[in-house]
């Protein structure tokens, strides 16, 4: 094998997984040096999933040595520790645009490489997807290998064990990694455990086995029984001396636990459960923040982490106010204070969703269940049926997965159940698995479903005690950025179902939701500039609609601009022209702004905004040529 040359880096001779084959092992561990001080550079400057990718370095390493990608298939769950997966795949090059826009994701996605086998970014599918390639590989007559690498947090999820359970069933040949960076190495990890992984992947021990089952079977009378006897026995000191036999007990053959940080030895695993039939799980425990001092103290912190000094990992601090998340996490820390009723939940972002203070605060009334949004959901429905007044703050990308119950569990009951969507609207950097452009069509279509959505800090406070007092589902939506206001000291209920009129003009109406009232009251004054006149309304509500305030300015005006960030797919501006249309105003114009019928790549929210046509100027121009107006060069 080479060991690469002594000079330059052995990452620049990397072009595609097979010329790792061509290297030793000590040669590999110089190349996992590299390869860290290049994810830590890259994204000190973009900002990114470090820790996780630090923690998978040998292991991406290993697989893609004894897996022969992209015949074999690797499906990474999640996504997020798929940095040295990209850079070992051809685009080492390209890492230095990951998460800009135009540039790599920062999760795998099949249009970037064939290596990228499945796109993910939502957790806990990668089993799902495997079995499905296991199975397409077995009707096509196809012997390649699928492998899933799946981390214990994930495995907090229904959907893995469904998975892992369907798996042990039909028994394919198919193998699990499960990534586990969260126990110790130390207590697991000896020769007696390398002893059993080694003698239960033996094709002799089972051709041993199964010969004396058969030679004590031919015993008349007691035979049988003997074997049955042995058997149990065999099953009980496999439970005492045997790591995973849950795993085995779903029809796995289980190898480990395993140094994830060994090259070698990893190396040896995965050879053995390579050619070992039928479903095996590899076993494999790592360090979160591997190999970068700050992310290893510090991992929850490093998880998904802005721009950074690489040298300290001193984070880059941009000024202004909270952010919503902030204002959110301070505003139900008060609301608990005040009503013993109150309680929080998450799933598994306490820190991201801005519950950590809550959680200090409260440790017996919050509750994280892990990445388990639909029994997150079901389960605030019981606490409000038991007389509680829950609060489950989740990401507006992740409330999808838990749709059913929102609807089956929350909404037909009626139940008093206040979500706080997170990250709604364009959320930037991680691309079209994490954008929040789908809460509002599948929220208001929902019977007892209340749905807000604040233009500051102030509103947000407002609407979380709104919420709460409302007695029936509500979500309140807000984005990843700062609340322009003060917070107040004390709440004023929003009346549900009422807009607000910020400013009055006969030319035309804007209606704005959340974040896009501001870009409304920009683009009002820019429009104002060249003497037209518009009125803005803060429609507050995407459901209930004020019906009132819409239908008199419509007809005032003829001309109505719909704003929102949101596809607008059965969005907030369908909403407003279904009013219009069923009240027989079909001579007004509405002109809908949002997201096209498109999944939005990644790139910083202001570009995005940008390109997708939702800032003061280009609204403006949409109303100057709305009106017929000649379109200017405008400045904001």
């Amino acid at each position: 094998m080479e060991t690469g040359s002594a000079s330059g880096l052995l990452l620049t001779q990397i072009k595609e997984p097979a010329d790792l084959r061509r290297l030793d092992f000590e040669a590999l561990k110089r190349l996992a040096a590299e390869i860290r001080e290049v994810i830590v550079t890259t994204t000190a400057r973009t900002g990114g999933h470090l820790a996780p990718n630090l923690g998978v370095v040998e292991l991406t390493l290993a697989l893609h040595f004894v897996f022969d990608s992209p015949r074999d298939k690797i499906i990474w769950d999640v996504g997020h520790q798929s940095y040295v997966h990209k850079l070992v795949t051809g685009r080492y090059q390209q890492f230095g645009s990951l998460r800009q826009l135009g540039g790599i994701s920062g999760f795998p996605r099949p249009e970037e490489s064939v290596h990228d086998v499945f796109a993910t970014g939502h957790s806990s599918t990668s089993v799902s997807a495997a079995l499905g390639l296991a199975v397409a590989r077995d009707l096509a007559g196809q012997d390649y290998r699928v492998v899933a690498v799946i981390g214990d947090g994930a495995l907090t999820a229904g959907m893995a064990f469904e998975a892992l359970n369907h798996t042990g069933h039909l028994q394919k040949d198919l193998i699990v990694v499960l990534n586990d960076n969260e126990m110790s190495i130390a207590p697991n990890v000896g020769a007696l455990a390398k002893y059993l992984n080694r003698l239960r992947t033996d094709p002799m021990y089972r051709r041993g086995k199964e010969e004396i089952e058969r030679l004590l079977n031919k015993i008349p009378a007691i035979g049988p029984k003997v074997a049955r006897v042995v058997e149990r026995l065999k099953d009980s000191l496999k439970y005492l001396v045997v790591p995973g036999m849950f795993f085995e007990e779903l029809g796995f053959k289980y190898l480990g636990p395993v140094d994830g940080h060994n090259i070698p030895l990893l190396v040896e695993v995965f050879r053995q459960a390579r050619q070992t039939p039928g479903p095996i799980l590899v076993h494999v425990f790592t360090k979160k923040g591997k190999g970068y001092p700050p992310a290893e103290r510090n991992p929850d912190l490093f998880h998904g982490v802005g721009p950074f000094r690489a040298d300290t990992g001193e984070l880059e601090v941009t000024g202004g106010g909270p952010t919503y998340t902030e204002v959110f996490g301070r505003t139900v820390v008060e609301l608990a204070r005040r009503d013993p009723r109150v309680v929080a939940i998450t799933a598994a972002m306490p820190a991201g969703t801005g519950l950590m203070d809550f959680a200090r605060e409260f440790p017996e009334r919050f509750f994280d269940v892990g990445i388990a949004e639909q029994h997150a959901v079901t389960l605030a429905a019981g606490m409000a049926r038991g007389g509680l007044k829950p609060v489950v703050a989740i990401y507006s990308t992740f409330l999808q997965r838990a749709y059913d119950q929102i609807i089956h569990d929350v909404c037909l009951q009626n139940l008093p159940v206040v979500f706080a969507v997170d990250r709604a609207g364009i959320v930037g950097d991680d691309g079209a698995t994490h954008q929040g452009l789908f809460d509002l069509a599948f929220l208001r279509t929902v019977p007892n479903m209340v749905v807000m959505a604040p233009r500051d800090a102030a509103e947000l406070a407002n609407m979380l005690f709104t919420a709460l007092e409302l007695g029936q589902p509500a979500a309140v939506r807000y984005p990843r950025r700062r609340a322009p206001g003060a917070v107040p000291s004390e709440w004023s209920p929003v009346p549900v179902g009422r807009a607000e009129v910020l400013r009055e003009g006969k030319d035309a109406v804007l209606v704005a939701l959340g974040t896009m009232v501001p870009v409304a009251c920009a683009a009002a004054e820019l429009l104002a500039a060249q003497g037209v006149e518009v009125t803005v309304i803060n429609a507050r509500f995407a459901k209930p609609l004020d019906q009132g305030y819409l239908l008199e300015w419509a007809a005032r005006t003829g001309l109505v601009v719909t704003l929102e960030e949101h596809v607008l797919a059965g969005g907030f501006g369908s909403a407003v022209a279904e009013l219009l249309a069923d009240r027989g105003l079909s001579a007004v114009r509405v002109v809908r702004m949002g997201l096209p019928d498109t999944f939005v790549e990644h790139g910083s929210q202001d570009l995005l905004l940008a390109r997708y046509g939702l800032t003061p100027e280009a609204v403006a121009q949409e109303v100057l040529g709305s009106l017929g107006r000649r379109r200017k060069t405008l400045r904001a």
